[in-house]
């Protein structure tokens, strides 16, 4: 039954295998090779598994490394191919997160050199203007290095400071407009932050917010290179936002799902191949199904024939296979006991100790029960039978008497 199920299991296991191989071959060719190369890379698991089961180490080195490198190349196929499938379900969420940081990322950069360059600006415009209220200050009381001595330390309000005085009326005129504009675009930086706040992956609504994302910041960039262009300031570099239609992006297989390597979707990806490696070694391994009658007849004829048994550190039925001194003394031929051993250990009725020994395995026990009970049931249904019958004839008594040898 063990086997009846191994079957569908490894075959259920190497269909969902190849299904995962061939959804990330896909990316890279067309259709109809991937699935044929998928087919093909299932098939050598399967096949060179269960030829290892079947090779032993010994006898063949050459062949059971060609095998066993075979089946390590078709493993790291399936297994690289099947990991961006778990990849992309497992990593789908974490890779959107990351992009939507992103985005994030480069309009908060954006932003924090608007407001270092907008304190710049106006920095910059409170100095000229207190530099040219000095002056003017300067002017009034006559103490202005630029003035001419015939208006030196007179104290009023002479052509001096008049010019002096227009020229910090239009910077005083000039910073009101500055902070009058500044004041108006901040109130589109609040429309920004609160259109990146009010992103959620979760929302249905998430390709509108989007996009008023994206509006929000071509507006600030626009109105802020207006008013520092202005100015003669240069304009800070853009956001580098991706449209949409890249931001959702579906995953596509590249080294960078090995740069952030998952290892939850790489077990994922080893444990279906690991499972169906296991069960197919597993299926050739084991006993292949129940002995007929024939060739339990020829096995329990052999086994007769052992005379060493005793019970081993296993707590398993143990008998010796060589040959006892009076056998080698008599020239006794062991072929067929040799026989019956090779036959139920490639079976799997036995499993060899050393060279010397071999054990019962536990599915030999009930044959052997079996057998066993047929031989009792046979021996007391004899010991049971009633008595010959007595036959009566004209008032005698007659009865079949077997000729006794003499003596």
């Amino acid at each position: 039954m063990l086997r009846i199920w191994s079957i569908p299991i490894v075959l259920m296991l190497s269909v969902a295998s190849g299904f995962t191989t061939y959804y990330g071959m896909a990316h890279f060719i067309t259709w109809w090779i991937a699935l044929i190369i998928t087919i093909a890379v299932q098939s050598i698991i399967v096949i060179c598994t269960l030829e290892i089961a079947g090779i032993h180490w010994k006898a063949n080195r050459m062949r059971y490394l060609t095998v066993f490198i075979s089946l390590l190349i078709a493993l790291a196929a399936s297994i690289s191919f099947s990991y961006f499938k778990f990849y992309e379900i497992s990593q789908k969420d974490t890779i959107r997160i990351v992009r939507l940081d992103q985005v994030r990322h480069e309009i908060n950069r954006y932003l924090a050199d608007i407001s270092n360059m907008k304190s710049e600006i106006l920095g910059e415009q409170k100095e000229k203007l207190n530099r040219i209220a000095l002056e003017t200050t300067q002017a009034y009381l006559g103490t202005h290095p630029n003035m001419s001595p015939r208006y030196k330390n007179k104290v009023g309000g002479g052509p001096v400071w008049r010019h002096y005085n227009e020229l910090q009326k239009a910077e005083k005129k000039i910073l009101g407009d500055m902070e009058q504009d500044f004041s108006k675009f901040d109130g589109k930086l609040r429309i920004l932050q609160s259109n990146v706040n009010s992103l959620d992956i979760t929302s249905d609504a998430f390709k509108r917010e989007y996009h008023r994302v994206i509006t929000a910041a071509q507006e600030v960039q626009l109105h802020f290179n207006a008013l520092t262009t202005r100015t003669g300031h240069s304009v800070p570099p853009p956001p580098e936002l991706m449209t949409y239609a890249q931001f959702s992006q579906e995953i596509q297989p590249s080294t960078a799902m090995w740069k952030g390597f998952s290892l939850f979707a790489f077990i994922c990806a080893a444990m279906v191949d690991f499972f169906t490696v296991l069960l197919s070694y597993r299926l050739e391994l084991t006993a292949p199904g129940p002995l007929t009658e024939q060739e339990e007849d020829l096995v329990f004829e052999c086994l007769n024939q052992f005379t060493e048994f005793r019970i081993n550190e296993n707590d398993e039925l143990e008998l010796v296979i060589e040959k006892t001194e009076i056998e080698r003394a008599r020239r006794y031929s062991d072929l067929s006991r040799k026989f019956a051993v090779g036959f139920l250990l490639s079976r799997g009725f036995l499993r060899k100790v050393d060279a010397k020994t071999v054990e019962f395995a536990p599915n030999l026990y009930p044959l052997v029960a079996e057998r066993m009970g047929k031989k009792l049931k046979a021996i007391k249904t004899v010991t049971q039978s009633p008595p010959p019958a007595t036959a009566i004839n004209d008032g005698e008594y007659t009865a079949d008497i077997k000729e006794i040898p003499h003596g």
